[in-house]
């Protein structure tokens, strides 16, 4: 009898992860902008900053005052034209900023803007600076997802299809589509280096703390893969997990090497989204698995970012940012 009862309580225990978690949630509200694809902090822990459909970056200064503009990423943006305007045949005019992240020591602003490739705005933001729009002789055309190693300064981002533009989004998650790259880039030797290609939609990336491997994700093949940077397994990468739905941007922890990662599955009977906020840690466990279908319905979530006491800030395709506490 012992023995049964305590088989019991190991699988319940081992089901923790997928059970409902009570939490509190709050909204920062967008100025008539959608969108805030990935959430980042500088070095003071100010922020978040976010990108948005209109292709702006906002900086929130606290609720008295809300989201200010901060950066944008193209020198012909027009504020009558673009603000907010999520139409995506503006891409180009406008820009699109997805994955965004500071490099801590130098207060720069580094981001992967899905029409425009990589870029980086100064300590002070406005107009960003281009750094590069191809890679290897081929254009970066969808940048996705971007981190950066603070111990080398290096920038890790995605290309997440040579094939389809941002405007063909629902096309390119129907399709088969094995084209895109994870892209380093060395800014002190300002070199840019492909270092894996024919990836399924390559979406979020994360480095490691110590910045011995990254992890990323692979959004039509509903997977995380892990890549080692240092040491004997060098240039290698693995499998990690597969996922129950399709896994979007990875994000580090600010302790130990775990990472959250935005993950919508498909509700088989009416076949609506179940955004889900799932943590893993470096051998692809899982460690949480928290449902936010009940603040987002069916929205499409892009990002979970653990910043301070344990608040997840979700990026999405809402006109706000969604902050999650007391987890």
């Amino acid at each position: 009898m012992g023995v049964m009862v305590l088989n019991i309580f190991l699988i319940l225990f081992s089901l923790l992860p997928y059970f409902a978690i009570s939490y509190t949630f709050n909204r920062l509200n967008l100025p008539s902008a959608t969108g805030p694809e990935s959430t980042a902090f500088d070095a003071l822990g100010q922020g978040p900053y976010t990108g948005l459909a209109d292709g702006r970056i906002l900086k929130y200064q606290g609720p008295n005052v809300g989201f200010q503009d901060y950066a944008f990423d193209t020198p012909n943006r027009s504020k009558a034209v673009c603000d907010g305007n999520p139409d995506p045949n503006l891409g180009n005019v406008c820009g699109r900023p997805l994955g965004i992240q500071f490099l801590r020591s130098t207060g720069q602003l580094f981001i992967a803007d899905a029409y425009l490739g990589l870029l980086v705005a100064g300590t002070n933001g406005r107009l960003a600076t281009s750094i590069a729009t191809v890679a290897e002789g081929l254009p970066i055309r969808f940048a996705d997802g971007l981190d950066v190693d603070q111990l080398s300064a290096t920038v890790f981002f995605t290309d997440a299809t040579a094939t389809f533009k941002l405007s063909q989004l629902d096309e390119l998650l129907a399709s088969n589509d094995s084209t895109g790259r994870l892209i380093k880039y060395d800014p002190k030797a300002e070199k840019i280096t492909v270092l894996m290609r024919n990836l399924s939609v390559s979406g979020g990336v994360a480095v490691s703390g110590d910045g011995s491997y990254l992890v990323f994700t692979e959004v039509v093949q509903q997977r995380v893969q892990k890549y080692w940077l240092r040491g004997p397994k060098a240039n290698t990468s693995q499998v990690l997990l597969t996922l129950p739905g399709r896994p979007f941007n990875i994000k580090r922890t600010p302790l130990g090497d775990a990472f959250w990662v935005a993950v919508n599955s498909q509700n088989s009977p009416n076949q609506t989204n179940v955004p889900t906020a799932v943590k893993i840690n470096g051998l692809g466990k899982i460690l949480r698995n928290i449902s936010l279908s009940r603040d987002y319905n069916s929205t499409l979530i892009t990002e979970v970012h653990e910043h301070g006491f344990g608040s997840l800030y979700i990026g999405s395709l809402a006109n706000f940012v969604g902050v999650v506490r007391n987890i």
